[in-house]
């Protein structure tokens, strides 16, 4: 069997990091999907598609996968640049503001 271990990203439709601190082990596909010819529903025979577990460091989900003769890839995340700004939110309204603000 072959895995993979990583750290989802962030979706793309929100700003925060909420549920991209767990590693997740998630199985390859074995099989291709098919379309039912009656319902048009796509289908698969692979079972461990549907299994995705989580862990809380890369190091339990590696030792997880060793313990089980699972074949395991590493994929590293991208670390993002914090923004932080010196004064933050409340600069945008300060009286002492040196530059225009615009938009």
């Amino acid at each position: 069997m072959l895995a993979r271990i990583y750290r989802p990203a962030r979706t793309a439709m929100s700003s925060g990091q909420a549920k991209t601190h767990l590693w997740v082990l998630e199985f390859a596909p074995a099989s291709k999907r098919e379309v039912d010819p009656l319902m048009g529903w796509t289908s698969s025979s692979d079972t461990q598609s549907q299994v995705r577990m989580r862990f809380e460091t890369k190091e339990a989900a590696l030792e997880y996968a060793e313990a089980h003769g699972i074949d395991a890839q590493v994929i590293e995340p991208k670390t993002r640049k914090p923004n932080i700004r010196p004064r933050g939110y409340g600069e945008n309204f300060a009286t002492d503001r040196r530059g225009a603000w615009t938009h």
